[in-house]
């Protein structure tokens, strides 16, 4: 765990943010709202933005990408955030790097002066739901689905209480 570095990104890397979110869908296309093929089409413009206004943490290991956390601000509540984009890459699953992430998000979440941290995760995604349980995420009882054409895949919110 001490080679990996948690990285925040800077404004001019919204091309690097493109590559990792990709690699992320190509993975784990069930995991996400967004599809690869809508994400892939994202004009430049979309993600110069993203990479400014979302706080995007990556961890990287020995020069290569290994993972990515970003922050939201939550648009119905002033007290609240959301931890959205998680990914781990396989290579690099289990070895508390989701963690380590997930401790920046909140971080810059206090640092914001928010109160909650709430996310979204798949009722099929057993892994990432013991990570977030173990981190203190609790299932605040709203449920809802992926959009078309994912909206077989069930998922529940959990909040951390800052």
């Amino acid at each position: 765990m001490n080679d990996v570095e948690i990285q925040r990104l800077s404004h001019d890397e919204a091309d690097r943010l493109r590559r990792i979110r990709l690699r992320s869908l190509r993975d784990a296309p069930d995991a996400f709202a967004s599809t690869y093929e809508e994400t892939e089409a994202r004009p430049a413009e979309s993600w110069t933005e993203q990479v400014a206004t979302l706080p995007t943490f990556v961890a990287v290991r020995n020069g290569v990408d290994v993972g990515i956390a970003r922050g939201a601000p939550d648009d119905a509540s002033e007290s609240a955030a959301w931890l959205i984009s998680m990914w781990i890459d396989p290579v690099a699953r289990g070895q508390r790097i989701g963690e380590r992430l997930i401790d920046a998000v909140v971080e810059w979440a206090r640092t914001a002066g928010k109160s909650r941290l709430l996310l979204e995760v798949a009722d099929e995604n057993p892994s990432a739901i013991a990570l977030y349980a173990r981190m203190g995420f609790v299932p605040n009882g709203e449920v809802s689905t992926l959009p078309p054409p994912r909206e077989h895949v069930r998922e529940h919110q959990r909040v951390l209480e800052l």
